[in-house]
């Protein structure tokens, strides 16, 4: 029986989890759960698992969360102070850890997590963006293991060796980084200018939250996966190239020397990537609908716009910068989707903050994850105001 912590547990990824692992009670046990307000499934979520502790950041909330835990006789203890996500990632007692905070919250527990040799289940994308580097060295330096859970990257991992030194070691060529283009794959640019942060929140294929979902409509979503995918596979940037492929039925692929190409399929569903995190290399069930190749018209590619999605571009290029660039494009991203969704910038707003506050923390030399916790805190500041 292996104890897991779930961080975002109230979220879609969150509660794809917890429908596999409703699959497999006798292998996995819930240590603890993390939401960020939604007081009401968080409290089904411990009604129905009985964790030893569940985590709410509202103080208000946390309250209310005991007191409906108390009248329901469940024992869970309720922890609200932000350092609590950290000792729960780090606890002695927990064996797995399920990063899937949004943002770069997320940030600390993962690192944390790494440092006490945990098996990471890495969904919250932002933790290698921000600070790629000091997560993978953490990770190796403590014998962690980093599973990746995004589709794309569960994909790349399935079809490389469960293990390798680098990928020129086993013959990769290249990882061809599937995109579905979003709500907005066929808008031009003019169209684009007008959009609603209610018509980007619409995925044609997955159901996310909010934020990754304009991620998704701006094409940041893919330009995260490729950092995230540089420092997951031990790649170089020239070795990274993103197809857009509408159906999402392809994952990702990986192309060796001698030009096979090895391609993860199944229906858009992240029951799959989790239920391989939660054990690979071993696979159990997963709980998600069976592929049905019949019922596929076509399968289509093309490659991606970087005029009309211009946060792709920056993305790349923050990635071959180097320094601390990803980590302020990651934080900039995060305010401009933020005033996106609160309609008060336009969708190509989005970018041209970013780049504003590229070029003002040009050079900072955040060395530390918490160097990098104070740059993400200074340049969000800087976004909010401009």
């Amino acid at each position: 029986m292996k104890n897991i912590v779930i961080f975002g547990s109230t979220g879609s990824i969150g509660t794809s989890t917890l429908d596999v692992i409703r699959l497999h009670k006798n292998s996995y046990n819930i240590f603890a759960l993390t939401g960020h307000r939604n007081v009401e499934l968080l409290f089904q979520q411990c009604l129905e698992f009985k964790p030893k502790y569940a985590f709410i950041e509202d103080n208000n909330l946390a309250n209310i969360l005991k007191l409906k835990l108390t009248e329901n006789k469940v024992k869970t203890e309720v922890l609200h102070d932000k350092s609590d996500l950290a000792y729960l990632a780090q606890h002695c007692e927990v064996d797995i850890v399920m990063s899937a905070i949004v943002g770069s919250a997320g940030l600390v527990p993962t690192y944390e997590a790494a440092k006490h040799g945990k098996r990471i289940l890495l969904a919250n994308k932002e933790s290698l963006v921000a600070g790629g580097k000091i997560i993978t060295d953490t990770v190796e330096a403590n014998n962690a293991k980093l599973i990746p859970v995004d589709s794309e990257h569960s994909a790349i991992f399935q079809s490389l060796p469960f293990e390798y030194n680098s990928l020129d070691e086993i013959g990769v060529n290249r990882i061809l980084l599937t995109a579905s283009g979003g709500p907005f794959l066929n808008l031009s640019y003019a169209e684009l200018e007008n959009v609603t942060a209610a018509q980007a929140i619409k995925h044609p294929n997955w159901s996310m939250g909010q934020k990754i979902s304009v991620d998704s409509s701006t094409l940041m979503n893919k330009g995260l996966e490729i950092i995230e995918a540089f420092w997951l596979f031990k790649s170089t940037v020239e070795q990274i190239e993103v197809v857009v492929h509408p159906q999402s039925i392809i994952h990702s692929m990986v192309e060796y020397i001698d030009s096979s190409i090895i391609a993860q399929l199944g229906s858009p569903d992240m029951k799959t990537p989790i239920a391989y995190a939660l054990n690979a290399p071993q696979r159990i069930e997963s709980g998600s609908a069976k592929l049905d190749f019949m019922q596929l018209n076509a399968l289509t590619f093309c490659a991606p716009d970087y005029i009309r999605f211009p946060c792709l571009q920056l993305a790349i290029e923050s990635l071959k910068y180097g320094g601390n660039a990803c980590a302020i494009l990651n934080a900039a991203n995060e305010v401009a989707v933020a005033k996106f969704l609160a309609g008060t910038h336009k969708f190509y707003d989005i970018p041209k903050l970013i780049n504003r506050a590229l070029e003002k923390f040009s050079g900072a030399g955040a060395k530390s994850i918490s160097d990098i916790v104070a740059l993400d805190t200074e340049v969000k500041h800087f976004c909010l105001s401009n």
